[in-house]
């Protein structure tokens, strides 16, 4: 997964714009519900804000207040740091994240829970809410036709292929997993969870 998303940095940006390999894709309605999930962060208070895992800044650009983003690939912090000037962009890990307890009022994190085993999610939902009393995952949706979870394998456009674990979610199953809170999405493709760091979790 590591050497993945540090190969797929030049390229991550594709599958938001649907570009590259992305561009014959069928998502119908891609375009706008990007538009509606974008709008929902720009909305989001001010604060002082942890975007983990947070690849080339796509969402990171949306967040506002003072805003920190980590990830753990070089290249993806590269890219980040030259198109979100506003954020301070680190490399680092998820687990254990390298700031102080309290050091935030919300983590934002997009496309990573989706990616994480049972073991890994309660380590990472442990370390979220160590740092934020706010949590907000941002992930790929449950939609009809596609299993709940798969092992996916994806061809770069280098030719190299990776397996990669992945989950969709929907509002309900996040609720389960992260405890009481608010669906702030549920779409064809996103799901948007927000919840306080003191709720019950089986995550």
């Amino acid at each position: 997964m590591r050497a993945y998303y540090d190969r797929r940095a030049r390229e991550y940006d594709d599958w938001w714009h649907g570009t590259g390999m992305f561009a014959q894709r069928d998502r119908p309605g891609w375009q706008e519900e990007t538009i509606r999930l974008t709008g929902i962060l720009d909305s989001l208070p001010p604060v002082r804000v942890l975007d983990v895992a947070c690849g080339t800044g796509f969402l990171t650009r949306h967040l506002r207040g003072e805003v920190v983003a980590i990830d753990q690939s070089p290249e993806m912090v590269r890219i980040a740091s030259a198109g979100v000037p506003h954020a301070r962009v680190v490399v680092g890990d998820a687990m254990p994240l390298p700031f102080d307890d309290g050091s935030f009022d919300r983590l934002v994190t997009g496309h990573f829970y989706g990616h994480l085993l049972p073991d890994e999610r309660r380590a990472f939902v442990a370390e979220a809410r160590r740092v934020a009393p706010e949590l907000v995952i941002v992930d790929s949706a449950r939609r009809p036709g596609v299993p709940e979870e798969e092992t996916q394998e994806r061809v770069l456009d280098d030719g190299s292929r990776h397996r990669v674990f992945k989950r969709f979610l929907s509002g309900e199953r996040l609720r389960e997993e992260l405890g009481d809170g608010d669906v702030l999405h549920e779409g064809d493709w996103f799901v948007v969870y927000c919840c306080a760091g003191n709720s019950s979790a089986t995550a």
